[in-house]
């Protein structure tokens, strides 16, 4: 092989080793032949185009390849529920079939209701006293503060009645009276609870009740003489086997009227206190019942 004139020229392959490069046809004075050297340059980059291009379709090809075996591999029947050519669970080393969990049906017991524990003494066992019921020296309803007076417990009910509450008390089988007395401002009440041994006596001795059926009013302890002859303003009312009175008058004898807007609310303040005494014992024992 000769280089320049005088033979056939061979054709430069860049990817040959020791292919012959092309040169300037004519006169051979060593200066290269950028034109060729040009068209070689174009040509390897068609080349290297043209096997890029083919590598990337063999390489889609291996990937579509893979996803079609992936697909194939995780296919099966859809109503088998689950991919195919796996065992069940039950036959796989150290499996064991599982289910899920199953719970009887229960319910939470229903709450005790407080008024079962103060309507009948079985059930009532709960310390008792005038000072359980009306404790300390003095009452304070809203912003008022009454002074606290006497205090009296009979078995004998009759001995702190008046008018016909001696007569219902005894049809009710009454086993207890208790009374206490507050004052404020020249305005006395004494308040009676009555005590049954169940909310059947009670109610039978709210059917014997009527407006003459007065609790005898408790002076001393700081609270004078009241409602001895004098007109007063009484309430009587039951809870579970409980009753409880107020009589509320004027220290000094005053007869009460419909204007004496202050009498009224101390006979008020006092029975609603005694109805909030006696249902707490209910709630407390009903309480405590559900703690055990």
């Amino acid at each position: 092989m000769s280089y320049g004139q005088g033979g056939p020229q061979s054709q430069w392959d860049p990817w040959t080793p020791q292919s012959q490069q092309p040169w300037k046809s004519g006169d051979d004075d060593g200066t290269p032949d950028w034109a060729a050297l040009a068209d070689a340059s174009e040509n390897r980059k068609k080349r290297r185009k043209v096997l890029l291009v083919a590598g990337g379709v063999l390489a889609t090809g291996a990937i579509g390849t893979a996803v079609a075996m992936a697909v194939s591999n995780t296919g099966g029947d859809s109503r088998a529920g689950g991919p195919s050519g796996l065992p069940a669970t039950a036959s796989l080393p150290g499996g064991t079939a599982t289910t899920a969990p199953s719970f009887a049906p229960t319910s939470a017991p229903p709450p005790l209701d407080p008024k079962d524990f103060i309507a009948s003494a079985n059930k009532d066992t709960a310390p008792l006293s005038p000072e359980t019921l009306f404790p300390g020296t003095q009452l304070t309803m809203g912003e008022t503060v009454y002074k606290k007076g006497a205090t009296s417990d009979s078995k004998d009910c009759a001995s702190g009645a008046g008018g016909t509450l001696a007569k219902a008390l005894t049809a009710g089988k009454c086993t207890r009276l208790m009374r206490v007395s507050y004052v404020k401002d020249g305005v006395a009440v004494t308040v009676g609870v009555a005590v049954f041994d169940n909310d059947t006596d009670a109610q039978r001795f709210k059917d014997r009740a009527d407006k003459k059926s007065i609790v005898a009013a408790l002076p001393g302890k700081g609270v004078k003489a009241f409602c001895d002859s004098a007109i007063c303003r009484s309430t009587t009312n039951t809870l579970g086997r409980y009753a409880y009175f107020t009589i509320a008058g004027f220290t000094n004898g005053k007869d009460v009227t419909t204007k004496d807007t202050k009498v009224f609310a101390a006979g008020n303040d006092l029975a609603q206190f005694s109805f909030r005494q006696i249902r707490r014992r209910g709630e407390a024992q009903a309480s405590a019942a559900a703690g055990q």
